[in-house]
């Protein structure tokens, strides 16, 4: 069985800028046929946590994950299985690290707020089929027992703009609170620049156990829609119902989000910009959030920055800026490791100063530790797509 790994620069830049399948075919050039294809990316944030107020308090914390892919040819298709897995249940804790404002789960039959929530142990096991049906048309099926539907944007630990801040966005519940979901169907086709999804899945959110399983009926629907207008850019626009997503809330859920991307890699430099809102709205009524945020790397020092304005119940909209930076200070055996910083300065909604304070102040101290982006950063991945050389080479097909 022949296997390559692969470590060239240029399929960062397939991943991180979607460029076209012909031009990936180029990249992988020289594969034997048949030949298993491997990529993976990681990232583990040894962190001192502060944050404000009489609901904040310190913490050390290290949220992390890691993600994996192998593919093949398969027939006219291409293969590819996806793994991602993530340790936050012990180096987090059951109730997650603390993040103001923050709310959307549940532990122990009792709302989760100020923290958020550690990932599950089983983040994303799946597969995808690819095959083409024309000189630019792709069908593509993806599924497994967990994994992302088609709703939202990438979720934020893959996108570009947000993949060295290591805090969850407030506004991650009303847009892709999703990417771990326990039970998943897609169907895809993909024409020039458009790409067009569907899928069936199970919308109920993970439980407080994050070291099991939680496959469920598929009984929510979703579906998006994804158009390239240029290389650098990217824009979606998805709805879903999500039946019975909230342990403390019964009740279905209507979620609509449009985001718009852009993202950039130049040898050793990029960039990156991501805005995107979200609507949730149930027989509770309907919340909103809007994300814009932003990351431009230059050699080994990287500042990003996040604005939010999220909508809590029976409350008007918390504000919430971030800004940031990471230096990469060694670069050995695989890894990259870089000492970051970020300060968020929040604006209290109105009748929750008493509690929070009119401007609570947090940050962070980090140690980040990732793959070397050498052995492939998956950037504004998304789980209905092949790997970046995943390729007919006359298929024209963008990724994603």
């Amino acid at each position: 069985m022949k296997v390559r790994v692969l470590p060239t620069a240029s399929l960062c830049a397939a991943l991180a800028l979607g460029v076209s399948h012909d031009a990936q075919s180029q990249t992988m050039a020289g594969q034997p046929p048949g030949a298993w294809q491997l990529m993976q990316d990681a990232a583990i944030f040894l962190e001192l946590n502060h944050q404000g107020s009489d609901r904040g308090g310190d913490e050390f914390v290290a949220p992390n994950w890691w993600m994996g892919m192998a593919g093949r040819q398969a027939g006219r298709g291409h293969l590819t299985f996806i793994g991602m897995l993530s340790l936050d249940p012990a180096t987090v804790g059951r109730d997650g690290y603390r993040e103001l404002f923050q709310a959307g789960e549940a532990l122990d039959g009792e709302p989760l707020v100020d923290r958020q929530h550690p990932h599950d142990l089983l983040m994303q096991i799946a597969a995808v089929w690819r095959v083409p049906l024309g000189a630019s048309t792709g069908l593509t099926i993806a599924g497994g027992p967990a994994g992302e539907p088609a709703l939202g944007p990438v979720a934020f630990m893959h996108r570009s703009s947000a993949a060295d801040n290591p805090v969850a966005p407030l506004s991650h519940h009303k847009l892709d609170s999703t990417h771990i979901s326990y039970g998943v169907l897609t169907a895809a086709v993909d024409r020039g620049t458009w790409t067009i999804e569907g899928s069936l899945f199970n919308g109920r959110e993970p439980d407080d156990d994050r070291w099991d399983f939680d496959f469920g009926r598929l009984d929510s629907v979703s579906g998006r829609v994804w158009i390239r207008p240029a290389p650098e850019w990217e824009l979606q626009a998805s709805a879903g119902r999500l039946v019975d997503p909230e342990e403390l809330e019964p009740g279905n859920i209507v979620r609509s989000t449009a985001s718009v991307s852009w993202s950039r890699v130049s040898g050793q430099d990029a960039a990156g910009f991501t805005s995107a809102y979200g609507r949730n709205t149930s027989d509770h009524g309907s919340q909103q959030a809007l994300l814009v945020e932003a990351a431009r790397q230059a050699g080994a020092n990287t500042l990003y920055s996040r604005l939010e304005a999220v909508q809590l119940e029976d409350s008007p909209s918390v504000l919430a800026f971030t800004m940031g930076g990471v230096r990469n200070v060694l670069s050995r055996l695989g890894v990259e490791g870089g000492v970051g910083a970020d300060l968020t300065v929040h604006r209290t909604p109105d009748g929750l100063e008493g509690e929070y304070g009119a401007h609570p102040v947090s940050f962070h101290v980090f140690f980040r530790l990732r793959s070397r982006s050498a052995a492939g950063r998956m950037w504004n991945m998304r789980m209905a797509q092949p790997m970046p050389h995943a390729v007919d080479p006359h298929a024209g097909h963008q990724m994603n």
